[in-house]
């Protein structure tokens, strides 16, 4: 299996997407950059092969050798010990049809040193709404464990805020880049907020806690020190102080097996006191401090009340 890693002797890049999606043209974007250009060799190893090619004078420019695959079932450890004899590369790009399962690429027996560094998934926002109704699981599986999702072709009157919601309920650490025909299309969520981040309290309503659970994450400067009142599920987590709990709301991400509990830490002297799974309307102040759970710095509202409600008649946050 190839490990994610920051200090392998050969780079590994996974890029995924639908066919058509624009993989083909961002990695010819960024092999033309000169903050990506080294000095040893880099193999290009197309698992599909789209309608856009790569120049022979960039390929040259770049030190890039392609190697083409008909057939993913070929991409064996013994495969890829070939291309490490071959052409002794300092990186390796996948370039891969979302077709083929992600998680197949991700569980490659690579050769002793590769190491998969960044993980990209590119997607053409034209026909997003098609292939999400269609092919749900097979997006879901390709933005996992994605670092960068790139959604291209954009305009903005299309739903953006809303298809950011999409790759965050299934990814929250995901970086997400829209690209229109002018370049990065930014503020996706201005004047969309459905709630007054103004008022003395935020009230989130139900139907609104995706776009605030995504919005918190996305830009926590404009929550911190605010008092929100939200309602979910109250949560006790092991290895917790006892003045803390989750609280959070349940997302479908693509079918009704792969439901993803969704919630921010809180703290109160209530919390020893909250049974399992208690439904709760609570208001506080929100914070942001260094979590093991967040891996780095998060939400952390401190509540100034809590107050047990019956369970909500429909419990699970849709986000399209």
């Amino acid at each position: 299996m190839m490990q994610m890693t920051d200090d392998a002797r050969v780079v590994v890049y996974l890029m995924t997407g639908f066919l058509e999606s624009g993989k083909t043209n961002f990695l010819r974007q960024t092999l033309g950059k000169k903050y990506f250009k080294i000095d040893g060799e880099t193999v290009l190893i197309l698992c599909e092969e789209g309608e856009e090619e790569y120049e022979p004078e960039l390929l040259v420019w770049a030190n890039t050798d392609v190697v083409t695959v008909e057939d993913p079932e070929v991409l064996t450890k013994d495969f890829l010990q070939e291309i490490e004899d071959t052409y002794h590369p300092e990186r390796v790009i996948f370039e891969c049809n979302g077709m083929y399962p992600v998680s197949k690429m991700e569980a490659l027996e690579a050769p002793e040193g590769w190491g998969l560094i960044q993980e990209i998934t590119t997607v053409d926002a034209s026909t997003f709404d098609l292939y999400i109704a269609n092919m749900k699981s097979l997006f879901v599986e390709m933005v996992r464990n994605a670092d960068m999702v790139v959604f291209n072709r954009c305009t903005e009157d299309m739903p953006l805020a809303a298809y950011r919601r999409s790759v965050k309920v299934v990814n929250q650490g995901a970086e997400i880049i829209f690209e229109g025909k002018d370049g990065e299309i930014e503020d996706i969520f201005s004047d969309q907020m459905p709630y007054d981040l103004d008022a003395p309290v935020v009230k989130i309503e139900d139907m609104d806690y995706g776009i605030w659970y995504v919005d918190m994450l996305d830009h926590p400067e404009k929550y911190k020190g605010k008092t929100v009142e939200v309602q979910g599920r109250a949560r006790k987590v092991k290895g917790f102080p006892r003045d803390e709990f989750v609280l959070g709301r349940s997302a479908m991400t693509c079918c009704a097996d792969d439901i993803t509990f969704l919630g921010f830490i809180c703290k109160s002297k209530e919390a020893g006191k909250l049974g399992a799974d208690t439904w709760i309307r609570a208001r506080g102040k929100v914070g942001f401090e260094l979590k093991m759970a967040y891996r780095g710095r998060g939400p952390v509202i401190t509540l100034e009340s809590v107050e047990r409600i019956p369970a909500l008649a429909d419990e699970l946050v849709y986000f399209n």
